[in-house]
């Protein structure tokens, strides 16, 4: 089982619809701080993202954010994190957040959200990084996602074990106990 640590979480810069993905943050945020396990995330104060940090850094968490120049030239920085890493583009952002975490987790968000995930996913499927990662499911968020997963395991072009390669929960705890207790799929990605 991996050494959970440092979890990097990729989330919404906006807040979404009601006040639900809003809570969840915040929930998800204080269960981080609650099990000493830093945060790291887009370093911006906005959406999710600053609910997120709020809550990590009110239960004493240790948040670091990591964020483009551009958006810090734009005032999108968090002003209260441990520590902020400032990367020239996008791509050496998420490469960062990569290498900084032992775990991952996606929140509700838009395609920036979804793009990171796909990618740390993409990368443990193909044996780049063996590092967990899952789906903070709020309000069902995820599931036309996984709908989309098991059209992929009818139609071929997965493995029904890949399926089980996330972790998919809807309360902070049991995601990251999730994480903490994963095991790796260790089915081979071609089916032919």
């Amino acid at each position: 089982m991996p050494i959970i640590r440092t979890i990097a979480v990729y989330c919404g810069s906006n807040t979404g619809q009601g006040d639900a993905y809003l809570r969840a943050a915040s929930e998800l945020g204080s269960a981080l701080a609650e099990r000493d396990i830093r945060l790291v995330y887009g370093g911006t104060q906005k959406g999710l993202m600053g609910a997120l940090a709020d809550a990590a850094l009110a239960g004493g968490g240790n948040v670091t954010g990591v964020i483009t120049e551009r958006l810090n030239v734009k005032g999108h920085t968090h002003q209260h994190l441990n520590a902020v890493e400032i990367l020239p583009t996008m791509q050496a952002r998420k490469k960062r957040m990569i290498e900084l975490a032992d775990a991952f987790i996606a929140m509700p968000g838009g395609i920036g959200t979804l793009e990171e995930f796909m990618e740390v996913w993409t990368l443990n499927q193909l044996g780049e990084i063996a590092k967990p990662a899952g789906l903070y499911n709020t309000r069902g968020y995820y599931k036309p996602l996984m709908d989309m997963v098991d059209h992929m395991i009818t139609e071929k072009f997965l493995p029904a074990s890949h399926r089980k390669a996330i972790v998919v929960q809807s309360a902070p705890e049991a995601l990251i106990d999730g994480l903490v207790n994963f095991v790796p799929v260790t089915t081979q990605k071609w089916m032919s």
